[in-house]
């Protein structure tokens, strides 16, 4: 058993749970009024699946837009996929949970940012370091309901 519990991580997955069941019901029963999502990632994940052409295009992260036209929504536990159209090429996507970087609902104003530590010893829970506190909620002074959650130094 681990000496410190690892909030970050139990963060991290919260948020993303939080995503899964959003697209669950946007799955099952389309986008309600003016909801719609940008949904950032990282482009290098593994486990990602683009065309090529992407991937050459957005070389590290690209942000995708559901809103008035997107296909064959799948959500998984790992992640979901989605055919958007890119000009007028459908391209069908896999994106896994843990390669999002920002999810973002402008229609009311609901963001949830993910950045990772800079640092390579992240692989030890245990290493003796202070818990940071930047996980943080951001409010844009002209709209106080925004609100965009920052977990960067938590994940391990």
């Amino acid at each position: 058993m681990s000496s410190m519990i690892d909030y970050g991580n139990l963060m991290h997955r919260a948020m993303r749970k939080l995503i899964q069941d959003v697209l669950s019901d946007v799955e099952a029963d389309g986008l309600p009024g003016d909801h719609h999502f940008f949904i950032t990632f990282d482009t290098h994940h593994p486990d990602v699946k683009m065309a090529d052409w992407l991937k050459d295009r957005y070389p590290g992260e690209m942000t995708v837009v559901m809103q008035h036209w997107y296909d064959n929504l799948e959500v998984t536990d790992d992640g979901f996929s989605v055919t958007l159209n890119f000009g007028d090429a459908p391209e069908p996507l896999y994106i896994p949970y843990d390669a999002i970087k920002t999810f973002v609902d402008p229609s009311v104003e609901f963001g949830l940012r993910f950045e990772t530590q800079d640092s390579d010893d992240d692989d030890d829970p245990d290493d003796g370091d202070e818990i940071p506190d930047d996980i943080e909620v951001e409010e844009d002074t002209q709209k106080p309901e925004a609100e965009v959650v920052s977990l960067d130094s938590f994940r391990r």
